[in-house]
């Protein structure tokens, strides 16, 4: 997980509990698995005894970071971002420990607190001065923005920010005691004119620690699926969903991924990889992944609920399992499949299978068509081989009160909603 760290940043961390912060941006209500890297960084601290802050940069998601990026961000009003901090620490409860007991209690902040306390003439002098321009210029992600290859160019704005990053370290060293922030690669250069401000102002040391950005062994970008990215929230990503992408990650990621994400210790992952090593085909790395995550973020239920959905899909589940699925879930899973309509009144009382599945739905084109797979044997309604021609479909068929799932041989499968 190391990608740089200041010389005496290891020997800080021996001699003392240390407090390390990582600066999230508040643009959004949820985290998403990116954010999880750092996170993950500071639920290691705190396992080693030290303690750690999650910085929420209200200040700074008003005016946006040029790290990496070409564009500046949107700018979000005082309650947004309030709103959204509290999801985040809420989501962040189950990752770190915030006990105001513990010594090394998790704790969070929000650099809106301090800056907005700023006039703009107090902070050129107090901060400004201490920096000089070719230092700022001398970073890469001001020198990429700004060179040639640059068609937008940088805003005043943008260009500051690193000064606004370094005086967020500075309070928190002045205030908190805090020696050490941590981040992704990207953020190297921001964090050390933090240590460099705070040796100017004080005299004293800070450090710094980052992470490699995650990448994806195809070289697309970790975290992003077609659906865009994946939140820690189950109302933006299903549990089903969340568990889903860990699974199907390959095995090369896999490998990466578990060291990174997990808690697990150095020989659990050893013994892990071996297994998955000596039979690649039944996933013990993505399954052992998918696990932890889900358990971690979500809970044991959701894995247990996901691990069900999953086997709907291949064949596995059983019309009980089908009944225990709520129905988020349930609409996950089949997310994309054909569905048809139908009015509750008409199955009240008891449909003829024939009907229901060539008349009133389309998923046969004929009754004659219809009968000639139930006689192979090629449909299902929630789980369980149609036998007869003759079979009544009634109410108590229903799943979440509402669904009959309908399967054509082996791999395709309808929906019929009850409305």
């Amino acid at each position: 997980m190391l990608h740089d760290i200041m010389p005496g940043t290891e020997e800080q961390l021996q001699k003392e509990m240390t407090a390390a912060y990582v600066g999230i941006d508040p643009t959004a209500n949820s985290l998403h698995i990116g954010h999880l890297v750092s996170v993950m960084m500071l639920k290691h601290f705190q396992a080693a005894g030290h303690k750690p802050f999650v910085l929420v940069g209200g200040a700074t998601g008003m005016i946006g970071d040029p790290s990496g990026k070409s564009q500046e961000r949107n700018l979000l009003d005082e309650k947004t971002l309030r709103y959204n901090q509290d999801c985040l620490k809420k989501q962040l409860e189950k990752l770190l420990d915030f006990d105001s007991s513990l010594e090394n209690g998790a704790e969070m902040v929000n650099n809106y607190e301090w800056m907005k306390e700023y006039s703009f003439l107090e902070f050129i002098r107090d901060i400004g001065k201490h920096i000089t321009i070719n230092y700022m210029m001398a970073k890469d992600s001001v020198k990429k923005r700004i060179g040639e290859e640059s068609k937008t160019g940088m805003s005043f704005t943008e260009f500051s920010y690193q000064l606004v990053q370094g005086t967020d370290f500075y309070h928190l060293y002045k205030t908190k005691n805090c020696k050490l922030q941590m981040g992704g690669s990207d953020q190297w250069g921001n964090i050390t004119t933090g240590t460099e401000l705070i040796r100017r102002k004080t005299g004293g040391e800070a450090f710094a620690l980052t992470c490699p950005l995650i990448t994806k062994a195809d070289g697309n970008k970790f975290g992003k699926t077609e659906e865009g990215n994946v939140w820690l929230d189950p109302e933006l990503t299903t549990p089903y969903k969340f568990y889903q992408f860990w699974v199907n990650v390959s095995d090369e990621d896999a490998e990466k991924y578990i060291k990174i994400f997990t808690m697990l210790s150095e020989e659990e992952i050893k013994s892990l990889i071996e297994k998955h090593r000596e039979e690649p085909h039944l996933r013990t790395l993505q399954q052992g992944l998918a696990k932890e995550m889900t358990v971690m973020v979500h809970s044991e239920n959701d894995y247990n609920t996901a691990v069900a959905a999953s086997k709907i899909l291949f064949g596995k589940a059983t019309t009980e399992e089908l009944k225990n699925i709520d129905e988020k879930t349930f609409l996950s899973v089949f997310e994309g499949v054909p569905m048809f309509d139908v009015e509750k009144s008409k199955i009240e009382s008891g449909i003829n299978v024939l009907d229901l599945l060539a008349e009133k739905t389309q998923i046969f084109p004929s009754k004659g068509d219809l009968r000639r797979t139930i006689k192979g044997g090629g449909v299902s309604i929630n789980k369980e081989k149609i036998q007869s021609e003759e079979i009544s479909v009634g109410s108590d068929r229903l799943l979440n009160d509402k669904y009959i799932l309908v399967q054509k041989g082996k791999k395709n499968y309808f929906l019929i909603r009850i409305i």
